[in-house]
């Protein structure tokens, strides 16, 4: 298997995450599953049609191959059906939200990297395929974005996309390994922050000046 057929069904295996958080969190709106359709859809795809459209890889991977479109729709029905097993569902749907987004943080340097841009903007890349769905999901379905609450999230991201970035773009060493290493980065990263509530210091304003 090359490494294009492993970052296809990686990328796959994060659709299919991002879109049970997203079907989840149609769950927990109680929405038909129409509804749950078009969260899973939006949550699945969103990062990565928002990555092709800025990189002009048009049209974007989900119209070239329907195997994406697909996959989330499998996503949500099975959790339509499953969901009521779960008793805490957005426990489950923040984990998977973490797997998730290692998995996208990863892929989608990868795929910055093989239409050839250089090793920042293939950072960048992965840190908007790995939370760009995410957001729409908690936008339309009326939460805070797990992108602007206080625990360590979009620096999960950008560690994952970083260390690959710096390991097969500039070190030149085997991909394969890289990316599991970065993977797990980034999901030790996220799972630390939701464990322990880990976060950045913030910006306390102070007193404006008078004039």
């Amino acid at each position: 298997m090359t490494i294009i057929q492993i970052i296809y069904w990686l990328e796959l295996a994060g659709v299919a995450v991002f879109a049970i958080t997203g079907a989840l969190e149609a769950s927990r709106r109680q929405m038909d599953v129409v509804g749950f359709v078009l969260i899973a859809t939006f949550t699945g795809i969103g990062g990565g049609t928002v990555r092709d459209v800025i990189t002009g890889a048009t049209p974007v991977f989900w119209i070239r191959d329907p195997a994406w479109i697909i996959t989330c729709i499998g996503a949500a029905v099975f959790t339509y059906f499953t969901a009521h097993l779960v008793e805490r569902r957005y426990v489950a749907l923040i984990w998977l939200d973490a797997l998730g987004l290692s998995l996208f943080g990863v892929t989608g340097a990868a795929i910055g990297l093989n239409l050839g841009v250089s090793p920042l903007v293939a950072i960048i890349l992965g840190m908007i395929t790995a939370t760009f769905g995410g957001m729409v999901r908690d936008v339309v379905c009326n939460e805070i974005p797990l992108i602007l609450r206080p625990e360590i999230y979009i620096s999960c991201a950008l560690l994952g996309a970083s260390i690959y970035v710096l390991g097969t773009a500039i070190l030149e060493l085997p991909r394969g390994p890289v990316a599991i290493i970065a993977f797990f980065a980034a999901f030790i990263l996220r799972a630390s922050a939701i464990k322990f509530r880990l976060s950045f210091p913030v910006y306390k304003a102070r007193p404006g000046r008078e004039y």
